[in-house]
């Protein structure tokens, strides 16, 4: 037994310090992967224990203000980082169909490497979509979904930063950060509050253009399993799986979304929108109350600016015809 304990934990050093990229062996968090696991664990037990337990017996957070400055923010951090990528060699260098991680100490591959950090980091920051939800006390929202997508997007982002910061799958975090920017961009607004509707009447396409989003992954990644190609094949799967599993999710949520509701869903809501003069219905508390009509459809997917402004949107309309 002894010796089998002591064989693991030689393989284990061998992969981290002999098998990864030195390049990034001491920059922070990348070490081991010890820390990000705490992490998300952590993260986990607090979505679904400690946070709604905290929340109990006090009265929900009015956040709009909060979550217009923090959707901002990660628009413009969305932005920087699909500039750091194009720059890094998606704009240049890099080939669409195969392209191995450059691990060189070179100016250009050094700067992909940093860049994924970064998105690496950016993966903690979405963290606080999930702590917005708790402290307006919509646990709802935080569905298991919510919270494994959420929790195992940081350790899933290691790996690849430990072992390939570069290369062919940087086509996913590309993508990824393009959407995030328009996603985010769309929430700020949102939170902005009904009178605002007008200027998100394209709710509809961005769920379109998530879902084209994992197409392409899905056919960038899985085209390796046809061609020679100098990049980890098991990075190259696990990739591919993620715009499967992400576009049957989406997938749903655009039927139940558009077409249980109808074509006309997502207009009409703008136009109760401007009818409701922009204001919101408001609980004993002083705080915006929102419907879950449309919020359970949207549960699983990482948003949260949405709840605050077209989810208000629809609370007000619904609200008055109660009455």
């Amino acid at each position: 037994m002894a010796h089998l304990v002591a064989n693991f934990i030689h393989q284990y050093h061998d992969l981290m310090d002999n098998r990864s990229d030195p390049r990034v062996n001491d920059w922070t968090m990348m070490g081991s992967p010890f820390p990000t696991l705490f992490i998300c664990l952590f993260y986990a037990y607090f979505a679904k224990v400690l946070g709604p337990r905290l929340m109990e017996n006090r009265k929900p957070f009015d956040l709009r203000n909060v979550l217009i400055v923090y959707n901002a923010i990660q628009t413009v951090f969305s932005l920087w980082l699909f500039y750091e990528y194009l720059q890094s060699g998606w704009l240049g260098h890099y080939s669409f169909r195969c392209q191995p991680v450059d691990y060189s100490y070179s100016p250009t591959g050094l700067r992909m490497a940093r860049t994924c950090w970064w998105y690496y980091f950016s993966k903690f920051t979405e963290f606080f979509d999930t702590l917005f939800f708790i402290l307006r006390k919509k646990n709802n929202h935080v569905s298991n979904l919510h919270v494994i997508h959420h929790g195992c997007m940081p350790m899933s982002v290691w790996f690849g930063m430990k072992f390939a910061p570069g290369g062919h799958s940087t086509f996913f975090s590309l993508l990824n950060t393009f959407v995030h920017i328009i996603m985010y961009f769309y929430y700020m607004v949102a939170a902005m509050g009904p009178k605002y509707q007008k200027y998100i009447w394209w709710k509809k396409y961005l769920t379109s253009l998530q879902m084209v989003q994992f197409v392409l992954i899905m056919v960038h990644q899985f085209q390796l399993l046809f061609i020679d190609c100098n990049y980890p094949k098991a990075f190259m799967i696990w990739i591919g799986f993620h715009g499967i599993l992400f576009l049957f999710l989406f997938s749903d949520f655009y039927k139940t979304s558009y077409k249980k509701h109808g074509k006309g869903g997502s207009a009409a809501a703008v136009t109760e929108a401007k009818q409701s003069n922009g204001s919101t219905a408001m609980n004993g508390n002083g705080v915006s109350s929102y419907t879950n009509e449309y919020s359970k459809t949207y549960s699983n997917c990482y948003s949260n600016g949405v709840f605050n402004g077209y989810m208000s949107a629809r609370s007000t309309v619904t609200h008055r015809k109660e009455k």
